[in-house]
């Protein structure tokens, strides 16, 4: 049984502590204190000069109503959204340079660029752009009823701190320019918040997910930073507290992410970013929440979700290679006091060449790293312990040695951006991958419609398990892992669960017990026992070309795997030409395909 909710800790029942003034937030010091912008590293500040002298140099991206529509024409959301996205990018780069320089260099950019993003007919991406959560999409946006989805949040937000930290400079050109930015971010952003229900704010048991922390915490900054009335701030936040609590409600004690750990930097995450706004503006009445056992568990889940460098556990839609931890990280581990999450996140932006994040859209996450940087990099150093863990809530198991990380997912397949992988296996070595997750291509349409399971990337046949003479997993929170059981030891780290249940009926499987087992200083085994009246094949997914021998499969240098009651495997090669999947892996997997012989099969990886 994977219990998914639990009730605390509640963020709406700290409202009753609310003062009568709420007062601005600043994500930063306004361009006017030249000894903060000054005062960054050098280095720092000549690449944020030159990236936006880069930018002078070629035209705003065009976008159109065709490029709109081509989302409901052809399912394609990735053209639109490359130059939605430059813009907004650009944005960034102008504002911080201005900031950085401080020579009115940049303005006249940076003012069409303001322009251009305020006379969009709709902020809301083509992929999102409906008024209910299941509603099909309409082909173009309707700007008599803006739809607040993910980026239209963020779209608000940057303007408004874009306005925060450059509004003298803005005005000394013409008040008309700030003004019209907080007419945008009324109209399109704090009205619909107040006067609408969207389904990611939450209502009664409906499932939310990252979703819900992440527009609302955008909606507190354009709230927040800009000089709206008392009332106005005090509905926000409360309608906020009321989301993040719908949003916590799915979450377990243990604080992991079902969603894999690159959501967990929309959700996780995003929630820091809601409560550090609401902690800053209403001192002592959420400051609580941070001593929260559950609000913990959710910052250090990154932590245990990490490999090696770029390298993490991964199931769901969540790839297998990360950007660099960074000043969020970091500053949510200060906040629920974990030393271990401040050393890790500190010690992974070292390895981020570019710690100022010229590829991010959200400006207020450049300007954290901007401003933590130094802090980060002067963080003592210090050993950062991951302990073997298990995960009830959705059935996680991470087990490590000094050569091995392995993985396993018990849970079901109900998961927010669901895979049907229950049961599935990864297993690293030497901090490189061995037995892989694939993750997923690139979004387009069919990715979020009811022929997703048609995409290979989602089927269990496609990640580390067995099919049933063609039948594979079936979708939904009733397939699920049974009879888990968990050892977490100094010497032997197991999990073991019957899978069986994770497939429907024509899979004629009575049961099918999966054993993961590290020992530790030695080698990796998966045992797997079934009966059923069907054959089993089970998939090996691998990013090295294998050498199949008798009982053997070597995987490049990286290790061996040795098998006990196999048939004769065979390999196939995919082709990897996503350029989503490219990010993770090479031009060509492998899938290995080993009938499993005798009702029995077991593995041996060193």
């Amino acid at each position: 049984m994977f219990q998914r909710a639990e009730p605390g800790p509640r963020v709406a029942c700290c409202l009753q502590g609310l003062g009568d003034i709420l007062p601005l937030f600043a994500p930063a010091p306004a361009s006017a204190d030249r000894p903060f912008w000054t005062g960054l590293p050098e280095i720092m500040r000549s690449r944020l000069i030159a990236d936006a002298e880069a930018e002078l140099r070629s035209p705003w991206p065009v976008l159109t109503a065709q490029g709109y529509r081509a989302f409901t024409l052809t399912g394609d959301r990735v053209g639109y959204e490359r130059d939605y996205f430059a813009r907004r990018r650009r944005l960034n780069t102008l504002a911080l340079a201005e900031a950085v320089e401080g020579r009115a260099r940049f303005v006249d950019a940076l003012i069409d660029g303001i322009y251009l993003v305020c006379e969009e007919s709709g902020w809301q991406l083509p992929a999102h752009n409906a008024q209910e959560r299941e509603q099909a999409r309409d082909p173009l946006p309707d700007s008599a009823r803006p739809v607040i989805d993910l980026f239209a949040a963020e779209t608000g937000a940057q303007l408004a701190v874009i306005a925060s930290i450059l509004g003298d400079v803005l005005d000394a050109v013409s008040p008309a320019i700030v003004a019209r930015i907080d007419q945008e971010v009324e109209t399109r952003i704090t009205r619909p918040y107040l006067d609408r229900h969207f389904w990611w704010m939450g209502n009664g048991d409906e499932p939310m997910i990252n979703w819900t922390p992440w527009c609302t915490q955008n909606v507190l900054l354009s709230t927040f930073t800009r000089p709206t009335d008392q009332a106005v701030r005090r509905a926000v936040i409360t309608k906020a507290a009321h989301s993040l609590d719908a949003f916590l409600k799915g979450y377990g004690e243990d604080g992991a992410c079902d969603e894999g750990a690159f959501y967990y930097r929309h959700a996780a995450l995003c929630l820091f970013g809601a409560l550090t706004v609401m902690d800053t503006v209403a001192p002592n009445v959420f400051s609580n929440l941070w001593r929260a056992p559950k609000i913990r568990n959710m910052a250090e889940f990154v932590l245990h979700a990490h490999v090696l460098g770029p390298y993490y556990i991964n199931f769901a839609d969540a790839s297998a290679v990360l950007e660099p931890c960074g000043a969020r990280e970091f500053l949510f581990g200060k906040a629920v006091g974990s030393q271990a999450l401040c050393a890790f996140a500190a010690a992974d932006a070292a390895r981020n060449e570019r710690p100022e994040l010229p590829e991010e859209i959200n400006l207020y996450y450049r300007l954290l790293a901007i401003s933590t940087a130094g802090e980060m990099s002067a963080f003592e150093p210090s050993p950062v312990e991951k302990p073997d863990i298990y995960y009830p809530s959705c059935g996680l198991f991470v087990a490590r040695d000094v050569r091995f990380v392995v993985a396993a997912k018990a849970g079901d397949n109900g998961d927010g951006h669901n895979h049907n992988d229950v049961g599935s296996v990864t297993v690293y070595k030497d901090g490189l991958p061995l037995l892989i997750d694939v993750g997923v291509e690139t979004y387009t349409a069919k990715t979020f419609s009811p022929q997703r399971y048609e995409i290979w990337t989602m089927q269990s046949a496609f990640h580390n398990l067995p099919s049933f003479e063609g039948v594979g997993q079936q979708v939904g929170e009733a397939f699920a892992a049974r009879d888990v059981e968990v050892a977490l030891g100094d010497a032997v780290s197991s999990i073991s669960m019957d899978i069986a249940g994770a497939y429907p009926e024509g899979a004629l499987l009575s049961h099918y017990r999966r054993t993961l087992r590290l020992t530790k200083g030695g080698a990796v085994e998966i045992v797997d026992r079934y009966a059923g009246a069907r054959q089993a094949e089970l998939s090996l997914m691998l990013c090295e070309k294998p050498v199949l021998s008798d009982g053997r499969i070597d995987v490049g240098d990286r290790g061996e795997i040795l098998l006990a009651g196999a048939g004769l495997p065979r390999v196939e090669e995919i082709e990897i030409a996503d350029p989503g999947l490219r990010l993770a892996w090479p031009e060509r997997i492998y899938r290995v395909l080993v009938p499993i012989a005798r009702r029995e099969l077991r593995l041996r990886i060193a």
